[in-house]
């Protein structure tokens, strides 16, 4: 049988009781096939032997050695340190899966090792976090050649969001209780809807004070690539960064959260008493910083922005991620619906008007 993975097909056949698997590096299935045939003829014919199986690594050995050197490499410090460090070490921890050649888990293998992590007390979002990122260790295994195909990796349900959002009164508590170097990086986080690693890392020379009304800002790396973007600041945001930037001696670049860390920026660990106090005086309900981007983008989605345009200001690789916040109104669903029927009505009428005419002329 052939089969396509990606833009190229793959054929694979048993003979003589082994496997036989080859890329035809061909686009065209018709070619593919004829290439196939002749890997069979030419087998049969006894004029090319069945080369010797690849040794398929196991889960363990994949991960040290091929994935964890490339995610490494290809991700961001935090998502790597916080999101596939943790998630790896708990693959390569339950070693009921972790000794597995590739090809030789499934689905059944799959929910034992989500069922394990279950049952030492892991929230369904924990235990969802591990499972995608062995989800995408198995589709990078198959996109390198390791693995023929993935096997189906199932995301437990009840999974809960970050679902707080902060009321008006809320925010004016917080940010009055708050530091006023914590005051500014939550009033940048509100009102753009920036990731807080996003923000830490800005720069003066990604911050432009003549474009658009207040000027903008330039997201220039981020969670995926989707996070490069450019947004606009409002006047409150440019009046504390203009602020910020003129209290520094006007500098053409640099951090402009600077800080004695090893990034020389702002990092999560840098704010944390300074929120916990800021929580404490203003006597707000807990939460995290990452709830202000969840607070902007679910006003933005409240406000009538449409999903396309939500994920573009987000920074989002996926409009599923944006549907979230976008919650069309009852009055929102009976405007288009109107615009559709009022756009029919006229239609219909025109065609009424002219068949009247139509009908006048034939008479006459």
């Amino acid at each position: 049988m052939i089969y396509k993975r990606g833009n190229v097909y793959w054929y694979k056949f048993q003979w003589q009781g082994r496997m036989v698997r080859k890329s035809t590096k061909q686009g065209n299935d018709k070619v593919a096939r004829q290439i196939e045939a002749a890997h069979r003829t030419s087998l049969a014919k006894g004029e090319v032997g069945i080369r010797e199986r690849k040794k398929i690594p196991t889960l363990a050995e994949f991960c040290k050695k091929r994935f964890e050197p490339w995610g490494e490499s290809t991700t961001t410090r935090k998502t790597w340190r916080d999101f596939y460090r943790v998630g790896l070490l708990a693959i390569k921890g339950y070693a009921p899966l972790a000794n597995l050649t590739l090809d030789a888990i499934g689905s059944e293998k799959i929910a034992d090792f989500a069922s394990h992590r279950q049952a030492q007390g892991l929230q369904v979002s924990s235990v969802n976090s591990s499972l995608r990122i062995l989800r995408r260790v198995l589709r990078v295994a198959v996109e390198w050649g390791e693995l023929g195909t993935a096997p189906k990796v199932r995301m437990l349900p009840g999974e809960r969001h970050r679902e707080r959002v902060l009321c008006a009164d809320e925010e004016a508590r917080y940010l009055v209780a708050a530091s006023r170097l914590l005051a500014d990086v939550a009033t940048v986080l509100v009102d753009t809807g920036l990731r807080p690693e996003e923000c830490y890392r800005l720069t003066w020379e990604s911050i432009t004070w003549v474009n658009g009304r207040n000027g903008t800002l330039l997201v220039t790396r981020g969670k995926t690539k989707a996070a490069r973007r450019m947004l606009p600041m409002t006047p409150r945001v440019r009046a504390l960064l203009e602020a910020r930037w003129e209290s520094a001696g006007k500098p053409l670049e640099g951090w402009v959260w600077p800080a004695p860390t090893k990034s020389g920026h702002l990092e999560p660990s840098s704010l944390k008493k300074q929120h916990a106090k800021a929580l404490k005086l203003s006597k707000v309900r807990a939460f995290v910083l990452y709830t202000l981007r969840h607070t902007f983008l679910t006003r933005l989605g409240a406000s009538g922005c449409d999903v396309w345009t939500l994920a573009r200001i987000a920074g989002h690789s996926s409009i599923g991620i944006s549907a979230r916040y976008v919650h069309p109104s009852e009055d929102a669903v009976l405007t288009a619906m109107s615009r559709l029927g009022g756009h029919n009505s006229g239609h219909s009428e025109k065609l009424t008007a002219e068949s009247g005419s139509s009908n006048v002329l034939l008479s006459d």
